[in-house]
């Protein structure tokens, strides 16, 4: 079999069978494309069906030689495994040569979060003179408020706001739905602009369900959240580099700062796997070390 037809099948599967976005199914075909372009280097050139283990281990030290983190590299691996599964449900090879490869040992980094005050730095700084301010401020209201993915919040749609008993319907990662809780400052943030200012715009067909919409009524882009989010920085004075993930960070850790049940904030951050959530358990050092002085009895 060719790249191009295995590569082709691989994206079907991952579509139809799997219910993965467009965002999910472009990362693995992005990690699939580097193994091609690595047996197309080969010669002779390696097809689909006829790589072995010896091969992904040449290309593992290949990508490393290219610079890669071993977090990059990790997560290559992983759409590597999930291609060769999917071909050996095919039957279109007899066994899975990714099997015995094993993961770079990664650490994991603890994400960049914001203070409190941060945050309120942040939304004080938008402009609600500027017809875009009442929706800028409920987008970093419902960010923060909810622990939104960046691709979520595009995506939140007014049929599953349920406002006045205090949660929003998310689509998550592989179109799966979840119920968040949301609290006050972000409903009274999304009542202002959806029933003040969003009335007033034009909305172009076909995008009437949308939350957020652009002037001219069309879906907000993912790109246009991050450099909204970069400007309020700048403007801010805010050293930290910082994302629309930043504030997904901040709303998990300040829960569980705060000491919210780590199966409830999985739950709400969509999380499969507890490990994932786990990640929030950092805490600051003058917060562990104002625990010690409060409650240890040697303090």
């Amino acid at each position: 079999m060719d790249w191009r037809s295995a590569i082709k099948g691989f994206q079907a599967y991952l579509k139809l069978e799997k219910s993965l976005s467009s965002n999910s199914i472009e990362a693995y075909t992005r990690d699939i494309d580097k193994l091609y372009q690595y047996a197309e280097s080969q010669v002779p050139t390696i097809n689909p069906d006829k790589i072995i283990l010896a091969d992904l281990r040449k290309f593992i030290t290949w990508v490393n030689e290219l610079g890669m983190i071993p977090s990059t590299q990790a997560r290559i691996l992983s759409g590597i495994k999930a291609f060769f599964k999917y071909m050996l449900m095919e039957d279109i090879i007899i066994s899975d040569p990714s099997e015995l490869l094993e993961s770079p040992r990664i650490t994991r980094k603890l994400p960049d979060t914001l203070s409190y005050e941060e945050i309120n730095k942040l939304i004080d700084a938008i402009d609600l003179s500027k017809p875009e301010g009442a929706r800028n401020k409920a987008i970093l209201e419902t960010l923060y408020g909810c622990g939104l993915r960046v691709t979520e919040l595009t995506q939140l749609k007014l049929s599953n706001l349920y406002l006045e008993i205090e949660f929003i319907k998310v689509l998550g990662k592989g179109s799966k739905e979840r119920l968040v809780p949301i609290g006050n400052a972000a409903i009274k943030a999304l009542k202002i602009w959806i029933e003040q200012v969003r009335v007033h715009n034009p909305i172009k067909k076909g995008e009437e369900d949308y939350v957020f919409l652009n002037r001219r009524g069309s879906r907000l882009s993912r790109v246009y959240i991050f450099m909204l989010i970069k400007d309020l920085a700048a403007k801010t004075g805010l050293q930290k580099a910082i994302s629309p993930h930043t504030f997904r960070h901040s709303f998990a850790t300040h829960l569980v700062e705060g000491g919210a049940d780590l199966r409830a904030v999985q739950e709400m951050l969509g999380h499969e796997s507890i490990t994932t959530t786990e990640i929030y358990t950092h805490l600051d050092r003058e917060y562990l070390k104002g625990t010690i002085s409060q409650f240890h009895p040697r303090s």
